[in-house]
């Protein structure tokens, strides 16, 4: 089965020695599912001449904002809307969450509370135990498109996680980035980072988390065999 990787952002430069880009870190996110994948650059304009070129797509995160005025965000929601018009699979994360939502008619916005970076804790339908994964955002789904799904929120998100039918399915926060991750692009993004949020980079962000349940449900998503 082959996954596009729709990459909306870069890794750090300096950060990709030791991490790779997000093509790499999501192929070892979903690696043993049997997926074959491919990259498509979206942020430099590349897009799949058809959304049938591959078997499911996924839509990466970004340091860009959904609602920015840049020219690859519009062909890349028209490319989203036909494929979810064509039940096409789709999975999205933080900027893939938002960019989903938006193109389908919903509304993002930056958050009223600021940003929301490091060990959070989610609340997940279908999902008994507490789910804690790694943020990094300001800006948030504010309003569900027409037909979509809350299946997820914390404190700090009301719609964490949003399903969209028997074929898309997205979340805010990174089930991708790992302690290391954050560790790094806190130092490597620091400057970006109002200083109350920089005081929290040392914060206790140890402990599991729950990235292989995250990552075994968008699977399943891909599959079509389920949704969380």
């Amino acid at each position: 089965m082959k996954i596009g990787i729709l990459q909306t952002g870069r890794v750090p430069d300096h950060m990709q020695s030791e991490h790779g880009d997000y093509g790499d870190i999501y192929q070892d996110m979903l690696a043993g599912h049997g997926f074959e994948f491919e990259v498509f650059a979206a942020l430099d304009g590349e897009l799949p001449n058809s959304v049938n070129a591959a078997d499911g797509w996924i839509i990466t995160g970004s340091k860009f904002s959904a609602y920015g005025k840049y020219d690859w965000i519009a062909p890349l929601e028209e490319f989203l809307r036909q494929a979810y018009q064509a039940n096409v699979p789709i999975v999205g994360v933080c900027f893939g969450h938002q960019i989903i939502a938006q193109a389908l008619g919903g509304r993002v916005e930056k958050f009223d509370g600021g940003w929301v970076v490091g060990k959070q804790q989610y609340s997940l339908a279908g999902v008994e135990q507490n789910v804690d994964l790694m943020a990094w955002h300001q800006d948030q789904v504010i309003k569900l498109p027409k037909g979509a799904k809350s299946v997820g929120s914390s404190d700090n998100c009301k719609y964490a996680a949003i399903s969209y039918g028997d074929h898309a399915y997205s979340i805010q926060p990174h089930p991708e980035f790992g302690l290391e991750f954050v560790t790094d692009l806190f130092e490597s993004r620091k400057d970006m980072l109002p200083p109350a949020v920089r005081a929290r980079q040392n914060d206790d962000h140890t402990g599991d988390l729950s990235t292989r349940l995250v990552a075994d449900h968008m699977a399943k998503i891909l599959k079509q065999e389920t949704l969380l």
